[in-house]
């Protein structure tokens, strides 16, 4: 068995969605001053690598502790969309492209190589029409970016002005009762078929939580 990290770090140095809270990580004891050491943790529900429930964006939505404890080792199959450049939508046609007997599609972008900076927010994004094909599979989905959706800008460069409003692609996922894990990173290290392990922590009524997302294959 082979084992990939798929995790972004979860550091005050990564990028967090624009609105969100910041992530801190701080001293609480020391070894020189209390003879032991313990780590104070302040971050959002959906920092760092982390998967999103249903109620994330629907009021009657499940929660991630409502989700089967096994839903989480997901069967996954990966599309390679490196070749699609800054805030443009991964068509349809680009998603429909992979199997259909896995339980969640991982796309590539490439992206995670901006995280921590500026442009990480300018990632492709999901179209509304490849949303709903991967709803209407049952498929889980699995990115290499933020979002979805696209990410507003805090300083706009270049606009597109054929961006959708709102949430579209998370609409239809989550409306589907699809989960999504988002701000993965390393999607070129495993092979196109691979299994996703990306256990979210045991937040009571969860709308998301931070998940330590692993890749695993059987080698021969």
């Amino acid at each position: 068995m082979t084992t990939y990290d798929l995790s972004q770090s979860l550091d005050a140095e990564g990028t967090t969605y624009p609105g969100d809270p910041a992530v801190s990580v701080t001293p609480h004891a020391t070894h020189e001053s209390d003879g032991y050491r313990v780590t104070e943790l302040a971050l959002g529900s959906h920092s760092g690598t982390h998967v999103d429930a249903p109620s994330h964006l629907l009021p009657d939505g499940r929660n991630l502790d409502e989700v089967g404890l096994s839903t989480f080792a997901f069967d996954a199959v990966r599309i390679d969309c490196t070749d699609h450049g800054a805030r443009e939508p991964i068509g349809r046609d680009a998603v429909a492209a992979a199997p259909t007997d896995a339980d969640l599609l991982v796309v590539r972008t490439g992206w995670s190589e901006h995280w921590g900076t500026n442009r990480y927010l300018d990632h492709p994004y999901l179209s509304s029409d490849a949303a709903v094909w991967l709803a209407e599979q049952g498929f889980h989905v699995g990115v290499d970016t933020p979002n979805v959706d696209p990410t507003p800008r805090q300083e706009p460069t270049t606009e597109r002005t054929d961006e959708p409003e709102g949430f579209p692609a998370h609409r239809a996922l989550l409306g589907s009762d699809c989960l999504l894990v988002e701000n993965l990173r390393n999607l070129g290290a495993p092979p196109d078929r691979f299994e996703l392990c990306a256990y979210p922590l045991p937040i009571p009524d969860a709308d998301g939580a931070p998940a330590r997302a692993v890749a695993r294959v059987d080698e021969p």
